[in-house]
């Protein structure tokens, strides 16, 4: 019943950029910590950054500290992932989900989080 949707991922050349969206009609998703995770073929879901309910925290992985930027609209009830510099590495399934067992802080562990979208296809060749 209830869960995010994601969108604008795509084909890419290494070193564009994509900024991905996670909407939700059935739900404010200010209410919730919400994270972004992505899935490489072959590969564990892992966390890529975290947004709090206040917005004063904002996580991110290692590997993307630097070029990836989260940010929240709640005008529009929207969480983006502004993503640059985009390298192979970065290729995966990326979902969106809503923190439901913290809430308002940010975790990256996949079994804190519900509502999960169908993900949104990043794919960063050459």
């Amino acid at each position: 019943q209830l869960h995010v949707v994601e969108s604008g991922g795509d084909l890419v050349q290494p070193g564009r950029s994509l900024r991905l969206s996670c909407t939700a009609s059935e739900f404010t998703l200010s209410y919730y910590a919400i994270g972004w995770f992505r899935q490489a073929p072959g590969k564990e879901r892992e966390g890529v950054s975290c947004i709090s309910v206040s917005d004063s925290v904002s996580h991110y992985s290692d590997s993307v500290k630097g070029r990836f930027t989260i940010s929240r609209d709640s005008a529009k009830n929207t969480v983006y992932l502004q993503m640059t510099n985009l390298e192979p590495g970065d290729t995966g399934v990326y979902y969106c989900a809503a923190n439901l067992q913290t809430f308002n802080r940010c975790s990256d562990k996949v079994a804190d989080f519900g509502y999960w979208g169908q993900g949104t296809q990043v794919t960063v060749s050459s």
